[in-house]
């Protein structure tokens, strides 16, 4: 772990030896004090050198002077560094996090996630500054101290100093300790972050249930788990801090008695115990700074370690030999697929176990034809959308396009030839212009605007003040439904893929505006072998091709005329449809 810590220094080497040589100046410094006023009360006030100790006095001034540039470079310069490395690890947390998988987000939260790039890189640019540096000041301080101090008298130093194993021995008994209260402080504001996260992205589902109170009953539980985190942490802390307090303070009273003693046997003068007082300062001060950075020492090295959980997560990878499919053709067959989603983690620390979702699935589904899949909820459909683009990997089987195996082909060029259009749209919180230009981002003003023509929503977007300028809000909160899903058919459009994947694409719409975007979708299929998953029957009884999947398995296939003629679970389901759809045609007549 540290050799991984280190290696962010490397870019910033030239800022870090000079922030260390400006900490070892300040470090020698400080000597300097004890030294001039150990040379005042033995030689230049009993001697009346009062020309000597103007200029000592001045000089003095004058380091002081310089030590404080030296603590501004530091504070100012040694922060920047650490900024600057804590830039680099978000950049190389976000970067991974891109490449992860589908299976990491469907085991971790937003918020937990978000937390880990924010508080915890946080603590370890603090840690990045100021450990080297509070190490490399008190280390030599230390160090100094002890020899100057022998200088005094040896005997005395040694007294000491024999106090030090002490302060390391309860330094060592307390730090695991507080290394878990501070790892369990951290989860817990983890927790909150998600839980925040998931309240304010659902606001208005809680506003229209007026569920608030049920949402700040949810968040109480997690910060009343951060308050005992935090406690317990504060507590480990606090015993941290008394326990090497109290060897500290033994320092003043060790130094009190026993130069008391030497003193009064004549082994040292007055000004030499004069300035072992002052002196004595100068090595506690660099011991209290050592065991005040403790504390940011766990906050930093827990931080790190949160940081290289995710770092460690095995990001997608392409087969070794992969090849670029180029532009395909289309023709997708599905051999012998079985599937199931990877264990996750329940909140007690076991592992759920494996669900088995798809069991020796196989299709084949033509260059331009339409394939409808149908079927009960967590049958296994949306599933197949997602083994395509290769979301997920496969357990057994194969699947084939134009002959090539996914898992042969680089899943940048797959996933090149694959529009999806789904039910749950994500737009980001940018322009009307952006959010389809992201369909493809070197596309000019002339083809987005095609592919908003063809998605039927060029005249409404021409009919905004700011026309494709129009910032449409977090999520596009301030489209409707229809808007929303017009925008993700123009995006699609502008990537003008040759495989088509609509999972639930208008089940979420008004019948009215289902019509009107399926006008939209028809024209987006043309040319392309698409797939669509549906629960509203009527909108695929013109597929080439239906199949019926059940438990994970195909139950029936065939085009929409011969499964009714089967009189088996499809014909089933469109009777129940077409009954209930009869049903409110009559009511909306009465």
């Amino acid at each position: 772990m540290l050799k991984r810590f280190a290696a962010y220094y490397k870019p910033h080497m030239r800022i870090f030896v000079l922030d260390m040589l400006a900490s070892l100046c300040v470090s020698l410094i400080g000597i300097v004090y004890p030294i001039v006023t150990r040379n005042m009360l033995n030689d230049l006030i009993p001697n009346k050198k009062y020309q000597l100790i103007i200029v000592f006095g001045l000089t003095l001034l004058a380091l002081y002077g310089v030590k404080m540039l030296l603590n501004f470079f530091i504070q100012y310069i040694g922060h920047v560094m650490g900024v600057r490395m804590q830039a680099q690890m978000r950049s190389d947390m976000f970067t991974h996090l891109e490449k992860l998988p589908y299976s990491f987000y469907d085991n971790h939260e937003t918020g937990k996630i978000m937390s880990r790039m924010t508080n915890d890189l946080m603590d370890i640019s603090e840690l990045a500054h100021h450990g080297p540096e509070n190490l490399i000041i008190s280390a030599i301080s230390i160090i100094a101290s002890f020899i100057y101090l022998s200088t005094i008298d040896i005997w005395l130093t040694l007294i000491i100093f024999a106090a030090v194993p002490f302060l390391v021995l309860i330094a060592a008994v307390l730090r695991k300790k507080m290394r878990d209260a501070f790892t369990r402080s951290r989860q817990s504001v983890a927790q909150i972050n998600a839980s925040l996260e998931s309240s304010i992205s659902g606001i208005r589902v809680t506003k229209a249930f007026t569920n608030a109170e049920k949402e700040a009953e949810k968040f109480e539980e997690g910060n009343e788990s951060f308050v005992a985190a935090r406690s317990d942490a504060y507590k480990a802390m606090g015993q941290f801090h008394s326990g090497t307090a109290f060897i500290t303070d033994v320092f003043n009273v060790i130094v009190l008695i026993a130069g008391g003693l030497f003193l009064y046997s004549g082994r040292i003068g007055f000004g030499d115990y004069s300035a072992f007082v002052v002196s004595v300062g100068m090595f506690i001060s660099p011991v209290m700074t050592l065991i005040n950075f403790m504390e940011q020492y766990q906050n930093g090295v827990t931080g790190f370690e949160r940081f290289l959980q995710i770092m460690d997560e095995i990001p997608e990878s392409d087969k070794e030999g992969a090849v670029d499919m180029g532009k395909a053709e289309g023709h997708i067959e599905l051999k012998n697929v079985t599937f199931a989603y990877d264990p996750t983690e329940k909140e007690d620390g076991t592992m759920t176990d494996p669900v088995d979702v798809l069991t020796d699935v196989s299709l084949n589904i033509e260059k331009g034809r339409t394939f409808a899949l149908v079927g009960p909820s967590g049958g296994g459909k949306t599933t197949i959308c997602h083994l395509i683009p290769n979301f997920y990997k496969l357990q057994q089987g194969e699947i084939l396009i134009d002959g090539k195996e996914i898992r042969g082909v680089t899943m940048e060029s797959l996933r090149r030839n694959i529009g999806i259009v789904q039910q749950d749209i994500y737009l980001f919180n940018a322009t009307i212009r952006d959010n389809i230009l992201y369909g493809r981002l070197d596309a000019t003003e002339e083809e987005i605007v095609e592919a908003a023509k063809r998605a039927n929503i060029h005249d409404w977007i021409m009919s905004l003040e700011n026309g494709y300028a129009t910032e449409i809000g977090e999520r596009g909160v301030r489209l409707s439904g229809g808007q929303k899903q017009r925008l993700s058919i123009a995006r699609v459009f502008l990537k003008n893929p040759p495989i088509l994947i609509l999972d639930e694409a208008t089940s979420a719409l008004d019948n009215t505006t289902e019509i009107l975007i399926q006008q939209s979708l028809d024209e987006l299929c043309k040319g392309r072998t698409t797939l669509v998953v549906a629960h509203r029957l009527s909108t695929i009884k013109n597929a080439d091709e239906i199949a019926v999947i059940s438990g994970g398995r195909i139950v029936e296939q065939g085009r929409h005329e011969d499964l009714i003629q089967k009189n088996g679970i499809y014909a089933e389901l469109y009777q129940l449809q077409f009954r209930a759809n009869t049903g409110l045609d009559s009511a909306e007549e009465a």
